[in-house]
C-alpha cells in the first residue's frame, strides 16, 4: 500500500501521518508499516537538539494508525475508503527497548488481538521494530468512530 492508498483511508496529514507505506496487511488480522525516519520530521528541532531522538509517544501514534489500517477496510472503487474514524480508547504495558534517530527505518507490525464489533472496540498488539531490534511495543485499544 503506497501513501496515496495510506491517505485515501487515514485522516492524518503532514505532520501527523507517520506512516510511509505498508509492506504487508490482511484486513482485520495484521499489517506491517513502515516510517523512514528522517532529520527533516519536525520534532527533531526540540527532541533534542543535540541528540535527535524520535519521541516515544509519536511511536505509540504510528503503531495506532497502522492498526487504523487493519480496521478500516477501503470502499468501493474511487470511494477512498469507509469513511470511518477511529480513537485511541487505551494504551497499555509500553515498554520503549532503544532509541529511534535519523536514518532509522521504524517498521511496525500490529495485529488484532480482539474485537468486540458490537461496541467497535479493538485490542492490538503493536510492535516497533528497527532492523531485527525492538524499539517500542504496547497493547494498543482502539475504538471505531462514525
Amino acid at each position: 500500500m503506497d501513501i496515496d492508498a495510506i491517505m485515501n483511508l487515514l485522516p492524518h496529514r503532514y505532520p501527523f501521518l507517520l506512516v510511509d507505506r505498508v509492506v504487508e496487511i490482511e484486513v482485520g488480522s495484521y499489517a506491517i508499516g513502515v516510517k523512514n525516519v528522517t532529520i527533516n520530521d519536525n520534532f527533531f528541532p526540540g527532541h533534542f537538539p543535540q541528540r535527535p531522538i524520535m519521541p516515544g509517544v509519536l511511536m505509540v501514534e504510528a503503531m495506532a494508525q497502522v492498526g487504523g489500517l487493519v480496521m478500516l477496510e477501503p470502499g468501493e472503487e474511487g470511494a477512498g475508503g469507509t469513511q470511518k474514524q477511529f480513537f485511541f480508547a487505551g494504551i497499555d504495558g509500553v515498554k520503549f527497548r532503544r532509541p529511534v534517530v535519523p536514518g532509522d527505518t521504524l517498521v511496525m507490525k500490529v495485529v488484532l488481538t480482539k474485537l468486540n464489533k458490537r461496541f467497535g472496540i479493538a485490542k492490538m498488539k503493536g510492535q516497533c521494530f528497527v532492523g531485527d531490534e525492538l524499539a517500542c511495543e504496547a497493547e494498543l485499544t482502539l475504538a471505531l468512530g462514525a
